[in-house]
Order: C-alpha cells, then structure tokens, then sequence
C-alpha cells in the first residue's frame, strides 16, 4: 500500500508540480503517511524551485495540520484511537505533557507522525494560534535544510 502511495505522490508532483507539492503536504499533515521531504530534497528533479517548493509545503503543511486540530478536536479520543491506535494516543500524550506546546515544534522538525500530534492538539486543546506557530517553527527550518541540502546533493551528482 506504502509503495502505491508513494507512486501517487511522485505522479502528482510530476503532473502538477507546486499543487502536488502542496497536496502531498496537506494531507499528510493529518492523514496519510507520504512525507513532503522527499520531493523537497528532489525539487531539482521535478523542476522545482527551492524557494517556491518550501513556501508551498510550509503552506500546505500549516493548513493540514490545521485540519487535523479540528478533526481531533470535532471527532475526539475515539476516533483517533480508532485510525492511530492507543500506542499512538500514549506517545503522544506523554510528547504534550512533557514539552506542552515545545511538542508540536519538536513533532514538525522531527520524523515524529505530525498527523498524530496534529489531532491530538486538537483533542487536548491546545490554543490554535499557538499550535499553529508552533507547527511553522517546527516545519520551516526542516524544510529549508532538506530543500537546500537536496539541491546541493544535485549540483555534486549532476541533476
């Protein structure tokens, strides 16, 4: 199922470019699991432009994640414990007693599933200005160094 995802992806960001891009970042803030870093460290590859390609997935990110503070927070404990699991909720929760909103910002720089805590945000209240920078803080420096060092991978290998 992973590799057919995958496939998806890569053919949306090779047929739509930038709306691919945002696509990818949308949803998987929220749902499903193809992370929008392989294509912003290959947007050489797609034709991309590094700037753009960050501006579009920090955008898509924010406003996926968005959506998955209001599904947690409309569908409650229940539905997230449903889709992701209890080993999921417990991580989770744990990552927002500990770090509070420093969470967030930790889940977005890190392979951490941001989906997971986007919900759980949403299902434990959190301010939503607050989850909202957070997830901007968190995202935008990781998207910057995988954009940049994929672009320099591609100058050394040539594409």
């Amino acid at each position: 199922m992973f590799e057919s995802l995958a496939s998806i992806a890569e053919q949306l960001v090779l047929d739509y470019g930038y709306i691919g891009l945002f696509l990818i970042s949308f949803t998987e803030s929220f749902i499903q699991p193809i992370i929008p870093d392989i294509f912003l460290a290959s947007n050489t590859l797609f034709g991309l432009d590094l700037t753009i390609s960050v501006l579009v997935a920090i955008i898509g990110s924010v406003l996926g994640g968005y959506v998955g503070y209001i599904l947690g927070e409309k569908l409650g404990e229940d539905a997230f414990l449903k889709i992701f699991g209890e080993k999921n909720y417990k991580r989770g929760e744990n990552l927002f007693k500990k770090y509070g909103v420093w969470g967030v910002v930790i889940a977005g720089f890190t392979p951490v599933p941001y989906k997971v805590v986007a919900w759980l945000a949403g299902i434990f209240e959190m301010p939503k200005k607050s989850f909202i920078i957070a997830t901007f803080v968190g995202k935008l420096p990781r998207y910057i160094i995988v954009a940049y060092f994929g672009m320099e991978f591609g100058k050394i290998f040539g594409f």
